[in-house]
């Protein structure tokens, strides 16, 4: 991999300090692109804020998994994109780098809006096979068009799936609320995957969520699993800062309760996505992008070293 591909942070400013990449088995790295929002821009300004916000995590001991990404987690800084051209290219950009990384390291990635996954997830296919999908989201992402335009932040759900990336079968949803037409909320459904509305969480957490968790580690045991976190799948009072804000969403306790629950399975990368600072308070989404990052490493590297406590990284 060329690093002259990735714009590096300095060391103040990556993901819980930590160093650049090396030989760590995990690996994050931003996307700083908003193009192809349909509402508020900003979300290219997302990973360097939950870089900023992951500091406040200090020795980032896990309370529940009980270890630390330190010295385990490498940053590369943000990808490099095209200014000029359109999402086709900035695609294109993104799987090359995407798949250059895959290959060394077990990787998480900081959006930008929800059009990047369309990329990551054919770096994925191309380096694990199909993959199943575990997607948090208000929204269903599974439009055919975006006012008229082909692609964009809320179709590469039915984009992936219509490409063959994903099984559908073993393709979950959870938080959705947004408003749109039957055919589009119910899409993944239809195809035979699972769906988990916001609506239907409702009064549900820690013990209650269980059930709910346990049918999707059933249902993905042994699969290739890419899982992509679209902030605004969180209430609005939890993460404001964003760019399609939908209230009656998920709480935080809610979101690390299925991350904690989900971490058994065999997961292959993951993003986080669509934190836009400029409408954020008190950092509060940023935090919250921040930790729920923090908890998927950890669940990783928990399943990878069974027993190996924090104080032995």
């Amino acid at each position: 991999m060329s690093m002259g591909t990735f714009a590096y942070a300095s060391n103040g400013n990556r993901f819980l300090g930590t160093d650049t990449l090396a030989a760590q088995p995990f690996a994050l790295a931003g996307i700083p692109f908003d193009g192809a929002v349909t509402n508020r821009p900003g979300a290219r300004f997302g990973p360097q804020e939950i870089r900023r916000a992951s500091l406040m995590l200090c020795d980032a001991i896990h309370p529940h998994f009980d270890v630390s990404p330190l010295g385990l987690l490498g940053d590369a800084g943000d990808m490099r994109l095209p200014n000029a051209g359109g999402l086709a290219q900035v695609r294109e950009h993104i799987q090359t780098q995407a798949q250059a990384l895959m290959a060394q390291h077990h990787c998480v990635f900081l959006g930008g809006d929800h059009s990047v996954t369309l990329a990551l997830l054919r770096a994925a296919k191309a380096r694990f096979g199909t993959l199943a999908l575990v997607h948090f989201d208000a929204h269903c992402d599974t439009w055919s068009d975006h006012f008229g335009e082909p692609s964009g932040h809320g179709t590469w759900t039915y984009e992936a799936l219509q490409e063959g990336l994903v099984s559908p079968a073993h393709t979950v949803q959870i938080g959705l609320r947004s408003s749109g037409s039957r055919a589009a909320r119910n899409y993944v459904a239809d195809q035979g995957g699972l769906i988990f509305s916001a609506r239907g969480m409702r009064g549900l957490d820690g013990a209650g969520l269980q059930p709910l968790i346990d049918q999707v580690l059933a249902r993905l045991a042994d699969k290739p699993v890419y899982l992509t976190l679209d902030i605004d799948c969180l209430d609005p009072a939890f993460a404001p800062g964003t760019g399609t804000p939908e209230p009656g969403g998920l709480s935080s306790t809610q979101v690390l309760t299925w991350l904690e629950g989900l971490a058994p399975l065999a997961c292959v990368a993951m993003d986080c996505v669509e934190v836009a600072p400029a409408y954020d308070h008190a950092e509060l989404t940023s935090h919250a992008a921040a930790a729920l990052v923090w908890t998927y490493l950890c669940g990783q590297i928990a399943k990878a070293a069974p027993g190996r406590s924090a104080t032995n990284l």
